[in-house]
């Protein structure tokens, strides 16, 4: 079989049989995308690659500038694909479960502090629809700890303007429920009564429309927030992204337990949310170091 073919089929099996989102499918594909080039380019056949083949490909990635964030991934998606290869019987053993992934530098996220927080809000106006739309998207962002990808596909239906909350569907097709609140719900009303100035052709099912009628997609609301950002009058930049690190570092700051911020980040593993409460350690301690007066002593 061609990797074309086994590829193809790889990704209609996580589609069909895994029901992984959207967006994961097309990281993978590209994953794979850029793996098939490497192949083609050294002239190796996918079902024959030894240990040595797949040392040079992670040097191909380290001369692209990888990170090992992403070569990480890279190699998640091809431990995967080599996993459905040898369940279909294409190969006996899965080769990349000999290699390990490279260590990640442990970062802190990024994040806001409440008067940033206040400060863009402040700052951005309710003038016009699209003014109204973007400033209740980066609250909703804020207050949700919402992917992008998630607020994308919010649907009419998704929203509970009685109860405050949000049905969303996460990684996986998971679905899990999000809350706001007052500040948010308010901007949501503004914006639900100049939605209509959006629709061309009928309503759409979707939250939030674009200028032609569409869904909003995820790239046009990163665009949003880029936008948001310089225009901030912060300091330093933040994305979609630092919003969903704010909201879950505020809420650990205010006393949420670790397990409700995973449930409502919508986190499979524990360990991916812990490392808020690292960020939460730092600002304890810088706290401690500023405020205690032994602390030169």
């Amino acid at each position: 079989m061609k990797i074309e073919d086994a590829k193809n089929k790889f990704l209609e099996y996580l589609e069909k049989e895994l029901n992984y989102s959207k967006m994961t499918i097309v990281d993978y594909e590209s994953d794979l995308n850029i793996y098939h080039n490497f192949l083609k380019g050294s002239n190796l056949d996918y079902l024959k690659v030894d240990k040595k083949d797949i040392m040079n490909y992670l040097k191909f990635l380290d001369n692209l500038k990888y990170s090992n964030k992403s070569i990480s991934r890279n190699l998640s998606a091809l431990r995967s694909f080599y996993n459905y290869l040898v369940e279909v019987k294409l190969l006996e053993e899965n080769i990349f479960r000999r290699i390990r992934n490279p260590k990640l530098e442990k970062k802190l996220p990024n994040f806001l502090n409440e008067a940033e927080v206040s400060q863009v809000l402040d700052k951005m106006e309710e003038e016009n629809p699209d003014e109204i739309r973007n400033k209740c998207i980066f609250e909703l962002l804020y207050s949700t700890g919402l992917r992008v990808s998630e607020l994308s596909d919010i649907t009419l239906n998704n929203l509970d303007m009685n109860e405050y909350t949000i049905r969303v569907k996460g990684k996986g097709s998971k679905e899990r429920i999000v809350y706001f609140g007052d500040f948010a719900a308010c901007l949501l009303e503004k914006y639900l009564s100049v939605r209509n100035t959006y629709l061309k052709k009928g309503d759409i099912p979707y939250l939030f429309v674009n200028k032609v009628g569409g869904k909003l997609s995820r790239q046009s609301i990163e665009a949003i927030i880029q936008k948001v950002s310089l225009t901030s009058g912060l300091n330093h930049n933040f994305s979609p992204h630092t919003l969903r690190h704010t909201f879950a570092t505020h809420l650990l700051d205010e006393g949420a337990d670790l397990r409700s911020v995973q449930e409502l980040l919508g986190h499979e593993n524990l360990n991916t949310t812990e490392i808020y409460t690292h960020v939460s350690n730092e600002r304890l301690r810088s706290v401690y170091l500023e405020c205690h007066p032994n602390k030169k002593r």
